[in-house]
């Protein structure tokens, strides 16, 4: 991945929640087909606004501490995280205008 990270239980805290910028974290898995649809639109936007917002990955599968103290349960979502704080969910595959105009307070 490019301008996309990983993150997990264990560094989500310092990736996500002690970030200096807007955080745009992505609640996926694997074998789900609509963050597999979604996935190249977020890659397009980390490269694009990377001075603004970090665009993170977290495997739902593979890190249930972090997934169940948001209460995630359907992927793909999407929150915002600023100052630690959730600033804003989208739940679903949207496409890539859709998702620019719900992100562009942090886009922009």
């Amino acid at each position: 991945m490019g301008a996309i990270k990983d993150t997990t239980d264990a560094t989500f805290d310092a990736d996500v929640l002690q970030s200096d910028k807007p955080v745009l974290v992505d609640f996926w898995a694997p074998w789900c087909g609509p963050c597999r649809a979604v996935a190249p639109i977020l890659e397009e936007l980390a490269e694009q606004h990377k001075d603004k917002i970090e665009v993170v990955k977290l495997n739902t599968d593979e890190n249930v501490q972090v997934s169940s103290r948001y209460g995630i349960t359907g992927i793909p979502t999407l929150n915002v995280y600023v100052g630690g704080e959730v600033v804003k969910t989208l739940v679903g595959a949207l496409p890539k205008p859709k998702l620019v105009r719900e992100l562009a307070d942090y886009l922009n």
